[in-house]
């Protein structure tokens, strides 16, 4: 009977951990999938903008010009913000043509009532040529994330997302199999005890 005890309460514990561990992969993978979805989505929708969850959007740093404060391979999340929140020294990234740029404000000036921001890279000599306007800018700069770039590619791909999905439909189905093995090995050990407690009434009725 120790013995029984003993396994029931290790296949409590084994279940229990893998409750845990399945509920920490759940909610890991369940918001990388949300988000991931959404840019897919929004990149079809609109195939000429830069896709962004709820305004926030991340790029891969690809350049030393910004060098120390962001380095080459760093992920960053920048924040769509109305125009007037944008000021000098901000960092910012901006579209330079078909290349996304990230560099810091260092001037503001007012051409023919339009607001032009002159940048320049922290690591790089001089300014660069052309200023930009508001609607060349994608955002202001919230945070990095160091050498978290090559991942961040990784995260934001189509191949991810079905690989993602599949793990969730996998870990699902594996979930459901063991649940029910172990239900019916409740049930064998329920009727085994109720099989063996009528034997142990019927012994006792015939002394």
């Amino acid at each position: 009977m120790y013995k029984i005890d003993k396994i029931q309460k290790e296949n409590q514990r084994i279940h229990t951990i893998g409750r845990v561990v399945s509920a920490i992969l759940y909610i890991i993978l369940i918001p990388i999938i949300i988000v991931n979805f959404t840019l897919i989505i929004k990149s079809f929708i609109h195939p000429n903008q830069t896709p962004d969850f709820f305004g926030y959007k991340s790029f891969v740093i690809v350049s030393g010009s910004m060098e120390p404060t962001i380095k080459k391979g760093d992920a960053i999340i920048v924040k769509e913000v109305p125009e007037e929140e944008i000021k000098a020294n901000d960092i910012i990234s901006f579209m330079q043509g078909q290349t996304n740029v990230t560099h810091r404000i260092i001037d503001i000036t007012i051409e023919n009532g339009v607001r032009k921001y002159k940048t320049k890279g922290d690591n790089n000599n001089s300014e660069d040529k052309e200023k930009i306007t508001y609607e060349q800018i994608e955002g202001k700069y919230q945070l990095k994330i160091n050498q978290f770039g090559v991942i961040t590619n990784i995260l934001k791909s189509k191949i991810t997302l079905m690989i993602l999905i599949l793990i969730i439909i996998v870990m699902y189905v594996y979930k459901s199999r063991m649940e029910n093995k172990r239900q019916k090995r409740k049930e064998k050990r329920k009727n085994m005890e109720d099989a063996k407690n009528k034997k142990d009434n019927k012994n006792m009725g015939e002394k």
